[in-house]
C-alpha cells in the first residue's frame, strides 16, 4: 500500500512538473493589463509573432503596479504598455531593475474627453458648466497613472468635480449611454483608444498642461533580460505601430470575440510591417 501511495505521488511530481515551463529561453512571461486596449492588443500581436518563431508567450494579468514589481523582482519579463513621460513616470522610479528597450507607439495622449456634441473646448470652462456635468469627471481603475493625473488637474483648474472610480469597461459604458441620450458628459481618456473610432468625441484643451503633453508607449524588461534574450530584445526593441496601424488593430480587436484568433489573422494582414520587426 505503501508503494502505492508513493507512486501515485511521484506520478502526481513528475506531471506538474511536466505542465511547466522548464526555464528553456523559449518561454516568455509578459504583464499584460484587461481592459487596457492598446496593451492587450499589442501583447496579442507579439504572441502571434513569437508563436511562428516557436517561443511561448505567457500572458501574467494584473495592474500596471503588480506588473511593474513582479518584473522588478525578475518574476515577469516584459511589459508593453508604459506611458512615459507623465503616467508611468513615478511608477517607473521606483523600479532600478526595469531596462527601456524600445517605443512602440510616439503618438499617445492623455486627457479629458467630451462627446463632440457638447459645446465647450477648453478644460477651463468646465468651471461654469459644473450643473451639466453634475460635478463628476468619469474616471477608470484608482491605481491608474491617468487617475492621479485627473486628480492634479481638479487641483490645478480648481474644479468643483469629483472623480467618479470604477473599471475602463464601466467609464466606457457610461460614456456610451449619455451619448445615446446626449447628455454632458466628461471623461478621463486616452490615445489610442477604439472610442474614438466608435464614437465622435474631442479632447479638451489643457492649457496648463495637467494631463502631460505627448507620450510614448514603451517596452519594458527586467534588467537581465536583454543579455539572456538578446534575439527577443531585438525583436521587441524593432517594434512598432504608426497612428493608422494601430487604430486598424485596436478596431479589429474591439470587434472580435477571439482576439487571439484576431492577432493572428492582423499579422498574417501585415506581414510587411512584422517582417520589419524581425530585420
Amino acid at each position: 500500500m505503501k508503494n502505492i501511495k508513493l507512486a501515485l505521488i511521484w506520478g502526481i511530481i513528475l506531471l506538474l512538473s511536466a505542465c511547466q515551463p522548464d526555464g528553456n529561453k523559449k518561454y516568455i512571461n509578459v504583464g499584460m493589463v484587461d481592459g487596457w486596449a492598446e496593451g492587450v492588443a499589442m501583447t496579442y500581436v507579439a504572441k502571434a509573432v513569437l508563436e511562428e518563431m516557436d517561443y511561448q508567450l505567457v500572458i501574467q494579468r494584473a495592474t500596471p503596479d503588480m506588473i511593474l514589481a513582479s518584473m522588478n523582482n525578475g518574476d515577469t519579463d516584459l511589459y508593453m504598455d508604459v506611458w512615459l513621460p507623465l503616467t508611468h513616470g513615478s511608477k517607473i522610479a521606483k523600479f532600478p531593475n526595469l531596462v527601456d528597450i524600445g517605443t512602440s507607439y510616439a503618438h499617445a495622449r492623455n486627457g479629458l474627453v467630451v462627446p463632440d456634441y457638447v459645446p465647450i473646448n477648453s478644460i477651463e470652462e468646465l468651471r461654469t458648466h459644473e450643473g451639466q456635468f453634475n460635478h463628476q469627471i468619469m474616471g477608470i481603475e484608482k491605481g491608474a497613472g491617468i487617475t492621479a493625473a485627473v486628480d492634479r488637474t481638479i487641483k490645478d483648474y480648481d474644479l468643483n468635480y469629483r472623480q467618479v472610480n470604477s473599471s475602463t469597461v464601466a467609464m466606457i459604458t457610461e460614456l456610451q449611454n449619455a451619448i445615446k441620450e446626449k447628455r454632458w458628459i466628461v471623461v478621463a481618456a486616452w490615445q489610442p483608444h477604439w472610442m474614438f473610432g466608435k464614437m465622435k468625441l474631442k479632447f479638451l484643451e489643457d492649457p496648463r498642461a495637467s494631463l502631460g503633453t505627448a507620450e510614448q508607449i514603451k517596452i519594458f524588461t527586467r534588467k537581465e533580460f536583454p543579455a539572456e534574450q538578446p534575439e527577443l530584445t531585438r525583436f521587441f526593441s524593432q517594434v512598432h505601430f504608426d497612428m493608422g496601424t494601430m487604430a486598424n488593430l485596436l478596431m479589429k480587436m474591439e470587434e472580435s470575440k477571439d482576439k487571439e484568433s484576431t492577432a493572428k489573422q492582423w499579422v498574417a494582414d501585415h506581414r510587411s510591417l512584422v517582417n520589419s520587426w524581425l530585420r
